[in-house]
């Protein structure tokens, strides 16, 4: 179970943003010792727009978090590792720059836990075009499409999220279901994975598309729209959609994916009458796992953060990267870094179970958690 943070929530809604709020956070992870041969890079690039900058911060946090742990502990080789946050508004353009920053920085051996998911997806293109030759480990998140050999998920997919939500549904006997889409993009990217797969179990489907602003829609919602809605989009706008609901005579039930911080919902104004469940690839924060029980302990003893999945994923996309890298032989490069990724072997991380598939996605896991109406995720 996990409680609202008010306060931070209501910093970040203020539009604080993370660049102000990581002034606040300890600056003592991951200091690599200068010009050791056992130190390198590697670097996050994280999307601080307005719609990401809440699942932004709190991946980053996590990622933090577990690096500075790891050196804390010098690795399995004795190496230290300078992680390297570089902050985006979201555009291309400020996405070039920021993979020149790291393309010529020669200490930089891997990009690792890229957020959010439209920077995830921007950046594995443009590794592509550019045929540069880095390791892009756990972005979050990712479509299927975008495995490569330079891009390593680990995280489900957005497909697999869907197919979870809609055959939970199926198997609730749900019939008739609505797709409600946040914004041109998002019915661009996922209305044909979304239809194939409600098609797939039998559900009838109804699509709708939100304008610029989401609550206009949750107003126009009519009584014939389904009770059950599965949402594609952001926190912030579907904060906003259920405050269009709230006009709304009928009950709704909203399923979300990922994307959405379900600990964020509650602080930006969603209407309090609206449950709320979302998928989510990474286990429960209180569940009992090895790393899940690290997880908690680092985030208690080196930052005032509470358990979150998406700081837990961040965390999962560090440990990822280092155990990899840690199966270097002699000083860490660009080429035998991506070389040791290609290998794509199956790992424990604790319990995380981590094996690629033919597609090149390292975990299939999803599960779900709902925000009650009193504000607490439970799972």
């Amino acid at each position: 179970m996990t409680t609202l943070n008010a306060g931070r929530r209501q910093f970040l809604r203020d539009g604080a943003g993370i660049a102000a709020a990581s002034m606040a956070l300890p600056a003592t992870w991951a200091q690599p010792v200068k010009g050791s041969s056992r130190s390198f890079t590697v670097a996050q690039i994280v999307d601080v727009s307005t719609l990401q900058q809440d699942v932004s911060k709190d991946f980053l946090i996590g990622s933090r978090a577990a690096w500075q742990d790891i050196n804390s502990r010098a690795g399995a080789r004795g190496r230290t590792v300078q992680h390297l946050s570089i902050e985006t508004d979201g555009s291309p353009a400020s996405l070039r720059a920021a993979l020149a920053q790291v393309r010529d920085n020669p200490a930089c051996v891997a990009l690792s836990g890229t957020v959010g998911a439209g920077t995830a997806s921007q950046l594995s293109a443009l590794l592509r075009s550019e045929n540069l030759p880095l390791v892009h480990a756990a972005p979050w998140l990712q479509d299927a499409a975008e495995a490569d050999e330079r891009t390593f998920p680990i995280f489900a997919n957005r497909q697999d999220q869907v197919g979870f939500a809609l055959k939970s549904l199926s198997n609730m006997g749900v019939r008739d279901l609505g797709a409600i889409y946040a914004t041109p993009q998002d019915f661009a990217l996922q209305h044909e994975g979304v239809e194939r797969t409600a098609k797939a179990l039998q559900l009838r489907l109804q699509s709708f598309q939100a304008g610029a602003d989401a609550r206009d829609l949750g107003q126009r919602l009519t009584p014939g729209t389904p009770a059950i809605l599965l949402f594609v989009g952001g926190t912030p706008e579907l904060a906003r959609f259920t405050q269009g609901l709230e006009k709304q005579s009928r009950q709704r039930y909203l399923v979300a994916l990922a994307d959405v911080n379900l600990q964020t919902l509650m602080q930006m104004g969603a209407a309090r009458n609206t449950p709320v469940i979302a998928t989510q690839p990474v286990p429960m924060v209180n569940a009992s796992l090895p790393v899940v029980r690290a997880y908690r302990d680092v985030m208690g003893r080196l930052f005032d953060e509470p358990p979150s999945p998406l700081s837990l994923a961040g965390f999962l996309a560090a440990r990822y990267t280092s155990e990899v890298l840690d199966e270097v032989d002699g000083p860490v490069t660009r080429a035998n870094a991506l070389a040791a990724f290609q290998r794509r072997a199956a790992r424990d991380i604790g319990g995380f179970y981590i094996s690629f598939n033919p597609q090149r996605f390292g975990s299939s896991y999803v599960t779900q958690s709902m925000l009650t109406t009193d504000g607490r995720v439970i799972g």
